[in-house]
């Protein structure tokens, strides 16, 4: 074990709760629960809605020690849908206005940056897409061209701009995503970096560019700004990021100047529910669906290219304590957590913080709830509609509109 997670450990004999304050660099929490970056589809025109502004108060009014905006891409070639942030001076004012009302209720605002990478729409950003390889992305039936260094260049310094912005807006951290097969995870990743340059080949040279995104970024903010890194344990298909290489990963991104890690799994190009497990509710994507194509093929080929994963709760412990005893910084703790008593004892075995998705999804009071004791642990069913909400009004749990979940109980009549 670390010398953090010893420290940890101790603290978490001397009373250390969920709901004691954490210290993540300067910035100080209420509590460890932390909103994680969900995707809220609230963002039409890539802009920042009264109703994404909304959406991130109340779960802050709900009690979380930080919530966390999803998804800004460091810019305008980085997304894969219209209704998608990305960085730049016009959307300053309104995040302001976001960071302001999350702080109003007492909790701290993160936003996640990141880039889409090969997976970006090309009918959205209006021109080919970037990866670390040429790669056929099944999803968009697009096909990227390999990054050259001068590419790299510029979107290492589109993340330190990206990220000087969110500190100008507010925002008391930054999370940079090198998870989910986003572009710097696809650079880590065997599966899609196939390079023969400095960039590619030994881990040390797929590290190079998430290695330069951090420290540039770690750099720009100081040392005691928050600069957490979102990255896979495994990325889930042969071939992929494995968790021997992404202990060495941690190591790397905790030498760059990361303030934490939380480390979660999936290639959102591949093994989209690996992360998510539970429900694959094909028929509501293939709804949210806006173009025919996308529509058509999804139908026809949803059940294969959209695997399915039990659920477990707490299903990403084994990987997450492999990293916590390889790094002296805090971690986080992402994948399954749902009950107070599973909390605990996340906290107990020197997990820093909790990163919660699906739970305050369901009930956007869910902390708040726990913490009074009105509740031992969420009623979501991991259905995963939610997923599919995303695409069209902005994410919701359907099943609780539905009244297939009632009053903390689960409702079994048969869905739609």
């Amino acid at each position: 074990m670390s010398s953090a997670a010893e420290d940890h450990a101790a603290e978490s004999v001397s009373g250390v709760s969920l709901f004691s304050p954490l210290k993540l660099g300067d910035l100080t929490l209420r509590n460890r629960a932390i909103r994680s970056g969900c995707f809220e589809g609230m963002s039409q025109g890539g802009e920042v809605t009264g109703r994404l502004i909304e959406h991130h108060r109340r779960v802050a009014a709900g009690g979380v020690g930080m919530t966390t905006l999803s998804y800004c891409s460091v810019s305008y070639d980085g997304r894969a849908f219209s209704h998608e942030l990305w960085m730049r001076p016009e959307i300053l004012t309104d995040l302001r206005r976001l960071t302001d009302a999350v702080h109003a209720e007492g909790a701290g605002a993160s936003i996640q940056l990141g880039h889409c990478g090969f997976f970006a729409s090309p009918s959205v950003i209006g021109r080919r897409t970037l990866g670390a390889s040429p790669k056929l992305c099944l999803f968009r039936m697009s096909y990227c061209r390999e990054m050259s260094a001068s590419d790299i260049e510029e979107k290492t310094e589109d993340f330190v701009r990206a990220a000087r912005m969110a500190r100008q807006t507010g925002f008391d951290a930054v999370e940079i995503h090198a998870g989910h097969g986003y572009l710097l995870s696809q650079f880590l990743s065997p599966w899609t970096n196939r390079r023969g340059d400095r960039y590619g080949g030994s881990l040390e040279n797929r590290l190079r560019f998430p290695v330069e995104v951090v420290r540039g970024v770690r750099a720009e903010l100081g040392d005691g700004y928050p600069v957490v890194v979102k990255m896979n344990q495994r990325d889930g298909m042969r071939g992929g990021l494995e968790l021997d290489e992404a202990v060495e990963a941690a190591r790397a991104f905790e030498a760059a100047g990361a303030s934490a890690l939380v480390p979660s799994c999936g290639f959102t190009a591949s093994t989209p529910f690996y992360m998510l497990r539970g429900g694959v509710p094909v028929r509501e994507m293939v709804r949210a669906q806006d173009g025919f194509f996308y529509r058509l093929g999804l139908a026809l080929f949803g059940r294969v290219m959209v695997q399915h994963y039990p659920f477990a709760p707490l299903f990403l412990l084994e990987g997450a304590r492999r990293i916590r005893d390889a790094v002296d910084i805090p971690v986080g703790y992402i994948g399954g957590a749902l009950s107070s008593d599973d909390m605990d004892r996340l906290i107990a075995e020197g997990f820093a913080f909790v990163q919660l998705g699906r739970p305050t999804i369901r009930d956007p009071q869910f902390v708040g709830r726990l913490q009074r004791g009105e509740i031992g642990a969420s009623d979501c069913d991991q259905c995963n509609r939610c997923v599919a909400s995303m695409s069209v009004e902005g994410v919701s749990c359907v099943s609780a509109e539905e009244g297939l979940i009632d009053g903390g109980r689960h409702a079994r009549r048969r869905r739609p």
